[in-house]
């Protein structure tokens, strides 16, 4: 059974597995040490973004398409003096599938917000998912002052598809953009028919014309810089986010959404996981249909949707890449 009992509004909890890495970003003293911050947290998440289904399950599954207006919330306490890193996560469109979130430590000032959607398309014999979307980095600093840094998203590429033991590559060129003029290029290199490593990449940060850090290695695994100090193994133990117990959530907080599908997907019972997730998709089209013949459309809960990130247009400028020059964006509601 290919379905995951996981829902889609739950990933964005893998950028922050590492919360010690996510809180350490603004305690580097220049702009060169935040951005290799930056750096590593980022190819630490890869493991845990991409990798830890096929852990966990044995081989990469389809999640749960989320239902619009579907929350997911979650936190990692305050540890070591990290502080507490809260998430909050919305789906914000169903078609196309779009889930925005916001992860935040106040204490250590570092927050990220972004969005994410999926567009598939089928080259034989792999599924390539193009990621639309992008997150941002913000940095708060001791003068009062704050970086951001723009992080746009790989492509990914599902192989093993033919053996029935689907897995995860990443393909061609994602950026982080800073603002204090930091840039890192990351090129992925994946296992080919017949040569190269599974996971593998290159890394290259600058700050201007000087090259700081040139990381090669596997996101699943160990990493050497070339240029300076940046080494570091992403096998390292991570944590999981912490969500309330179901019988604390409300609808339409995902775990209680997907509840009878989930339990169904886990003991076997196919049909009953099944026919749950039928009701579930039936409810919301005779929802949908009912709010088109009101003339209401559906707002938003914690996002407000924005037509252009400024912050995105102001850095992509710093990178050659084929990437559009505006994108859309999701800013947190700070009445909320």
């Amino acid at each position: 059974f290919i379905l995951s009992p996981t829902s889609l509004t739950e990933f964005p909890a893998y950028w922050c597995e590492h919360p010690d890495e996510f809180a350490a970003i603004s305690s580097g003293k220049t702009p060169e040490e935040r951005a290799k911050l930056v750096l590593r947290w980022f190819i630490l998440t890869l493991k845990c973004q991409y990798a830890t289904r096929n852990e966990k399950m044995g081989s990469e599954k389809k999640p749960l398409n989320p239902i619009l207006g579907e929350t997911f919330y979650g936190s990692w306490p305050d540890s070591n003096g990290r502080g507490k890193t809260d998430l909050i996560v919305e789906q914000v469109s169903h078609h196309p599938p779009i889930t925005a979130y916001y992860i935040n430590n106040e204490k250590a000032g570092v927050s990220l917000e972004g969005h994410s959607g999926q567009k598939t398309s089928f080259s034989a014999p792999s599924i390539v998912v193009k990621q639309v979307g992008h997150a941002i980095i913000t940095v708060k600093l001791e003068d009062g002052n704050a970086e951001e840094y723009l992080i746009t998203l790989p492509r990914l590429k599902i192989d093993g598809i033919l053996y029935g033991k689907p897995y995860i590559e990443l393909t061609e060129v994602s950026y982080i953009v800073g603002s204090n003029g930091t840039s890192a290029t990351i090129d992925y290199k994946g296992k080919g028919w017949l040569s190269g490593k599974a996971h593998s990449y290159k890394a290259t940060l600058t700050n201007g014309s000087s090259t700081i850090s040139q990381v090669e290695g596997q996101w699943t695994g160990l990493a050497k810089d070339s240029k300076g100090d940046l080494n570091f193994d992403a096998q390292m133990p991570k944590e999981e986010v912490n969500v309330k117990p179901i019988e604390e959530q409300q609808l339409p907080e995902s775990r209680l959404v997907w509840k009878e599908v989930a339990e169904g997907i886990r003991n076997g019972n196919y049909d009953k996981a099944g026919k749950a997730k039928s009701q579930i998709e039936n409810d919301q089209r005779a929802k949908r249909k009912d709010e088109a013949a009101e003339s209401k459309k559906h707002e938003l809960k914690h996002f407000n949707q924005i037509a252009s990130d400024e912050s995105y247009a102001k850095l992509i400028k710093q990178v050659s890449s084929t990437l559009p020059p505006t994108e859309e964006g999701y800013k947190l509601k700070r009445d909320n």
